[in-house]
């Protein structure tokens, strides 16, 4: 069975002739005649009874037409959603995220369903590497990477940046500052996770130092964020830097001060090329809540 033997069969049993269907479809009489023969062997049942004078729906006929005719519109769906999908109409985009200050993820999305309502977005959490082995693999379409500045087969599009934050005990001299250089913290022991837990925040942050400078002293290494800031308020004189998340944190005998270079810029990461259509709906939401 082929789709255009049922599209002919749905033009003569609607136009009730097969000279009217093939000026209506654009061909000779006899190939609609022949293709609905060939149908009709094709199903083992007859669909119209013809005489000299008309051509008429058998009971066949009339039972199968329905279903043709659902065949056909499935087609025509079918056919207006690629179609949908190569404009970025519609479509599915397969995203790598990040926490991200203040809910900001959470405000791209909103904008991105303004900016396209009917692209399904389908948000993946991965660690960095598995993140960026995804879009190269094509698993992901984009994935939001913090502070990497390189990534080999990969487009790295600066998308926002955000401060970064010291935090270190309310009772040292510093605290009473409102923002913070890097150059100020040069004696005091920094808190550093190592590097092979964050490499692109742990280079940002050593290069920076290296740039102002300055080589602090080692104290000991950051673990968990909540544990850490703890130990900062109760322990040694030390300090930390990161980024915010869901709002600065309230500790017990630590103060958070902005740190007033560097920044931390966060990228979008997609395949080299033009952007998929999904992904420049992407963009086009980044550039609202930036």
């Amino acid at each position: 069975m082929e789709l255009r033997q049922l599209e002919y069969f749905v033009a003569v049993a609607e136009e009730g002739g097969f000279g009217v269907a093939a000026e209506r479809i654009g061909i000779v009489q006899s190939a609609v005649s022949q293709q609905v023969r060939r149908l009709e062997r094709e199903l083992g049942v007859r669909l119209f009874d013809r005489t000299t004078r008309r051509v008429q729906l058998s009971g066949a006929g009339e039972r199968l037409l329905p279903e043709a005719r659902a065949v056909l519109a499935a087609l025509h769906r079918t056919r207006q959603v690629a179609a949908d999908v190569r404009a970025g109409v519609d479509g599915v985009l397969r995203l790598g995220t990040v926490h991200g200050p203040g809910d900001r993820i959470y405000r791209l999305l909103t904008e991105l369903a303004a900016v396209a309502p009917r692209v399904q977005v389908r948000p993946r959490r991965l660690a960095l590497p598995d993140r960026l082995s995804a879009v190269r693999s094509g698993e992901l379409d984009a994935a939001l990477i913090r502070a990497l500045t390189d990534a080999p087969g990969l487009e790295l599009l600066p998308v926002w940046t955000d401060p970064l934050y010291v935090a270190l005990p309310a009772g040292h001299p510093l605290a009473h500052r409102p923002a913070l250089d890097l150059a100020d913290l040069a004696d005091l022991p920094l808190r550093l996770a190592p590097r092979e837990d964050n490499p692109p925040f742990h280079d940002l942050i050593t290069g920076a130092c290296r740039t102002a400078g300055i080589a602090p002293p080692l104290g000991p290494p950051f673990t968990t964020f909540q544990e850490t800031l703890t130990d900062i308020g109760v322990g040694d004189p030390s300090w930390t830097v990161f980024y915010e998340v869901a709002g600065l944190p309230e500790i017990p005998r630590v103060t958070v001060r902005r740190l007033t270079d560097p920044t931390m810029t966060t990228y979008l990461a997609v395949p080299a090329g033009p952007p998929l259509p999904a992904v420049r709906h992407l963009l086009e939401a980044l550039t609202r809540i930036t």
